[in-house]
């Protein structure tokens, strides 16, 4: 009579370490630009008020002659009267942790083409090289149509905004 086998062979223990050793070595970087994005959407949604500052801007007629931006600053993190009537709260601080910096927002203008620039801190993981980009075109109608770039989307190990 034979005996029953009883556990697992050697050679089936080393396939199921290589199974694991490989979804490890994909899943391990897929999680780390995972964290990435997570973290760096607090940049991307900090550029929502002064977004919404040039389309108000531009959509009133405040900042607009002859179908161009014309000036628009920012100034300490903050868009002037100019491009916000009503003011934005609360959008000049930020923690010393947090990615968002507002100091590092510029806004430009040439012509009917708006520059959005968002230069976040160096804090876990993310790089100040990690600029978020949003270029506005102002339309015959008065709207702005937007188009995200920067830093952020041209990382060598993949986008993160």
């Amino acid at each position: 009579m034979q005996q029953a086998q009883k556990g697992f062979t050697l050679i089936e223990l080393m396939i199921v370490v290589a199974i694991i050793g490989i979804l490890a070595a994909v899943a391990v970087p897929a999680y780390q630009n995972y964290t990435l994005k997570a973290r760096f959407t607090e940049v991307s949604s900090a550029s929502a008020p002064y977004k919404l500052a040039v389309e108000v801007c531009a959509q009133s007629g405040d900042c607009v002659n002859a179908g161009a931006f014309t000036a628009i600053a920012v100034a300490a993190g903050v868009p002037n009267a100019a491009a916000v009537t009503a003011g934005i709260p609360g959008i000049a601080t930020a923690a010393a942790t947090s990615p968002f910096n507002p100091a590092g927002v510029t806004l430009a203008v040439a012509g009917a083409v708006a520059t959005l620039t968002l230069a976040p801190r160096a804090v876990n993981g993310i790089a100040v090289a990690d600029t978020f980009q949003l270029v506005g075109t102002l339309g015959a109608d008065g709207k702005v149509n937007w188009v995200r770039g920067g830093g952020c989307s041209t990382r060598a190990a993949g986008a993160i905004c």
